[in-house]
């Protein structure tokens, strides 16, 4: 347990540096006063909260401090744990009971989509599952070729088709591939789109409705992988694919290398979708199940 808290705090270290460590030298022993509450505001718009989500936090601890008579900024750092980790739901068991279980992974071109799959391999092998991964992305050249290398390292096959073939059809075989050996899990990767491309989105809406006629019932989970160091672009990207493939849960990649992390707030509280990962570094064990505790004491670390 001390290790996985390490291993927060380290991956969490440069967010906890920049906009949320502040925060910390805010709240010292001043009194709370109009200035206070402007320059926390500003603060928690810098960490990526965005603004809808930070005032609605503001007003929270505006009623608190009233309601508990504090006068002194330094009893505000307690409550503003409190509340943004109250702001968090804590993710849901993975169920693996559909056999096999088909995970599209969607998201934009350097997210790190290729990467995380091979992480999420990774960690599914070492619990004992099968798996079989799809090559859904044909249209970047060495997308294919980087989740071949991955699948040899980790000896978990790949299912590619020919170069600028049909996504839909890479999916398909790799579904009834998968259902053919009895493999646990199958995931599938897909081509990077830009939430602004309506073809794009389209496309993936139909490699989305493929995966379901290859096997009833799927896909049983769409993930999103986020680039978290993109702040409150990422939004808008989470809505536009929630909308078109009906996105599960989200993958943070890239945590550790972003200076702000309060997306994680707002994906919450305007999606009220899941944060299931977390990407703390660049290694297969780095890839870890979302803590909210573990990650509201990490980015508040002075």
């Amino acid at each position: 347990m001390a290790n996985l808290f390490t291993k927060w705090k380290d991956g969490l270290s440069r967010t906890s540096k920049a906009a949320f460590g502040q925060i910390a030298s805010l709240l010292g022993a001043s009194e709370i006063t109009d200035e206070t509450w402007d320059d926390l505001e500003a603060l928690l718009i810098q960490a990526d909260l965005g603004l809808e989500t930070t005032s609605s936090i503001l007003d929270s601890l505006k009623r608190f401090t009233r309601t508990e008579g504090m006068t002194r900024a330094n009893e505000l750092s307690s409550a503003l744990k409190q509340e943004l980790r109250s702001r968090l739901a804590t993710p849901p068991s993975l169920n693996f009971d559909h056999k096999p279980t088909i995970i599209l992974v969607v998201g934009v071109n350097g997210s790190g989509k290729t990467t995380t799959i091979a992480k999420l391999s990774s960690r599914f092998r070492a619990e004992g599952k099968t798996l079989l991964l799809g090559a859904g992305d044909t249209f970047r050249a060495a997308a294919a070729e980087q989740l071949q290398v991955w699948g040899d390292r980790l000896k978990v096959d790949v299912i590619v088709g020919a170069p600028d073939s049909d996504p839909g059809a890479v999916a398909f075989n790799a579904v009834q591939a998968g259902v053919a050996r009895g493999i646990d899990i199958i995931l599938i990767d897909t081509a990077g789109r830009l939430h602004t491309r309506f073809n794009l989105m389209e496309e993936l809406k139909k490699v989305n409705r493929v995966v379901g006629k290859a096997h009833e019932g799927a896909p049983h989970e769409v993930w999103l992988v986020l680039d978290a160091t993109i702040g409150q672009n990422a939004l808008q990207q989470a809505r536009s694919f929630k909308e078109a493939v009906n996105v599960t849960g989200v993958i943070l990649s890239k945590l550790d290398s972003s200076a702000r992390g309060g997306m994680a707030f707002a994906i919450q509280r305007e999606l009220g979708l899941p944060i299931l990962f977390a990407g703390l570094g660049e290694k297969a064990e780095d890839l870890q199940p979302f803590d909210p505790d573990a990650f509201v004491d990490g980015i508040l670390t002075s």
